[in-house]
């Protein structure tokens, strides 16, 4: 048993490297997570990641199956549900058979009547002001999941939790470079349209920004193309 788990580690651990190629984007990104989750973690037919944004909407990234989307989107109606828990506080969820857990009365309700899905195994991969995550596998049979999927799991969240948020990192970053080319271009034009110096040119962006209620780097690009 130890050798198949140090199998396993190795494999997750090598996904997660691949993750960090520069050109990978947010979709592409979920579905090696969420198809390495399938491959790797016991019992899983299917998987999705779930991002919801300042706690209200609700996405589905990456989904292997279109069971997972729309139990995401049960989820996003109620309210409620495991996937919606691991991600704000359980950090880990369980469900061994959606037809007799009570936790979530409303959801259960309308997953029993339009899913096939009875069990569920949900991670959190990140938890932060506005956004929060889970890693959700799901099966149509009850009591799939058991603590050795738990463990394997939790290892296989922490790695794609640290890869999801090294390449939004980057994301970031990349795109704080682009703002601030984009502002400096607007700096430019304005010094010299107007005669004045650098600091004068970003007040004067900051002024139409709060006057219009547009962020700065939208008013930058709308001078940078009207030049």
């Amino acid at each position: 048993m130890t050798d198949a788990n140090d199998d396993v580690h190795l494999r997750i651990a090598e996904m997660a490297r691949e993750l960090h190629g520069d050109d990978a984007d947010d979709e592409l990104v979920a579905k090696t997570i969420v198809e390495g989750a399938v491959s790797e973690i016991p019992g899983a037919q299917y998987a999705g990641l779930t991002v919801a944004t300042d706690r209200r909407s609700i996405e589905s990234f990456g989904s292997t199956h279109e069971i997972a989307e729309l139990h995401d989107r049960i989820q996003a109606e109620v309210g409620e549900g495991p996937c919606l828990s691991a991600a704000l506080h359980d950090r880990v969820v369980r469900v061994d058979d959606l037809e007799k857990d009570e936790r979530w009365p409303v959801y259960r309700s309308r997953a029993m009547d339009e899913v096939p899905i009875r069990s569920v195994l949900s991670f959190q991969l990140f938890a932060n002001q506005n956004k929060i995550g889970a890693l959700n596998l799901f099966a149509d049979e009850p009591q799939v999941f058991d603590l050795h999927a738990e463990d394997v799991g939790v290892v296989y969240a922490t790695h794609a939790a640290l890869a999801w948020n090294t390449i939004k990192k980057d994301h970031q970053f990349h795109s704080a470079l682009a703002n601030r080319d984009v502002i400096g271009q607007a700096k430019g034009i304005l010094m010299e349209r107007f005669s004045i110096d650098a600091v004068a040119a970003f007040e004067l962006l900051k002024k139409l920004s709060q006057e219009s209620n547009t962020k700065l780097v939208e008013i930058a690009r709308q001078i940078t193309l009207k030049r």
